[in-house]
């Protein structure tokens, strides 16, 4: 007698993305997964681990450090990276300025947070990377919506949403010439409330600033921002003290917390299922530049 075995939601969005490791560790020949310790990133090295087992992901990890990341989350990516025995490879937008390739912004509302699109082109190129894992989700923001789940990128890093292959029956094409690379978007189909029911359900671990704490935070433009040493103040705000959790984490200048009570996974789940903003139309400053903003950035070779 035989048995049949449906999967569930979380399962099948599993298998397809372990499906989309082994697809890229068969077809190219230097992949890199970009790891930054949120949570994206996160679920998304813990899929690669499980595509992979009982060996380690056969890639190495990389991180464009802005210089103004929150420091539970570097302490986050370093100790993950000791634990599980991975490479890492950090580029710093610091060495971009000093060398001259960028220039840093001035005023209190500056940030780093454009600049990391020059780091990153020079760590593909230094390390002759030809496939790129991100944690992209085409919920997060409209622009991302236009992805594929294999992205193809020119020799300039550039991205062209009108130039992209189809992806029929799950088939990828990874063909590129020497100098183009491919953004791979193992997440592409998952939601925000798929990354958090996923993290209940394997206990995940996560950097504390995901959770409910208690910290000093700046009400800025609809936003409420972290009051970091790399946040300088307005005229006229006050840092107060709130209990506040973050839904996404970047560059400290430019993201944003909510209050929230949510102190763990199944809350944090309960949570997020009620909201009807986007995690990053909420609460990242960067994204609120144009309507275009994120477009812009994404055709110049940003994640």
């Amino acid at each position: 007698m035989t048995s049949t075995y449906e999967l569930s939601h979380l399962d099948a969005l599993e298998a397809e993305s372990v499906h989309v490791f082994r697809e890229v560790a068969a077809t190219f020949e230097h992949p890199v997964l970009l790891f930054s310790g949120g949570k994206d990133s996160v679920v998304m090295l813990h899929l690669a681990r499980k595509a992979f087992w009982p060996a380690p992901p056969p890639f190495p990890v990389s991180h464009v450090d802005t210089g103004h990341n929150f420091d539970e989350v570097l302490e986050f990516r370093d100790r993950t990276v000791r634990q599980l025995g991975l490479r890492l490879v950090v580029g710093r937008v610091q060495d971009d300025i000093d060398a001259g390739r960028v220039a840093e912004e001035s005023g209190p509302r500056a940030s780093r947070n454009r600049l990391q699109t020059v780091t990153l082109l020079r760590v593909i190129r230094e390390s002759a990377f030809d496939a790129v894992f991100g944690g992209a989700r085409r919920d997060e923001e409209k622009a991302r919506a236009k992805e594929r789940v294999f992205s193809f990128r020119d020799e300039f890093g550039q991205w062209d949403p009108r130039n992209q292959r189809p992806e029929v029956w799950n088939l990828y094409n990874g063909r590129h010439r020497k100098g183009e690379h491919i953004r791979v978007f193992p997440l592409s189909n998952w939601t925000e409330l798929d990354i958090w029911s996923y993290i209940a359900a394997e206990e995940i671990a996560l950097p504390p600033l995901y959770y409910a704490h208690r910290r000093q935070v700046v009400q800025r433009d609809g936003m409420l921002l972290a009051h970091t040493r790399h946040l300088a103040l307005l005229d006229g705000e006050h840092p107060y003290e709130a209990t506040v959790r973050f839904r996404t984490v970047g560059d400290a200048t430019c993201t944003g917390c909510v209050e929230s009570t949510a102190a763990t996974p199944a809350e944090v789940v309960a949570e997020t299922a009620a909201t009807r903003v986007t995690e990053r139309g909420g609460t990242r400053a960067d994204d609120r530049v144009s309507e275009a903003g994120m477009e812009d950035r994404k055709k110049e070779g940003y994640f």
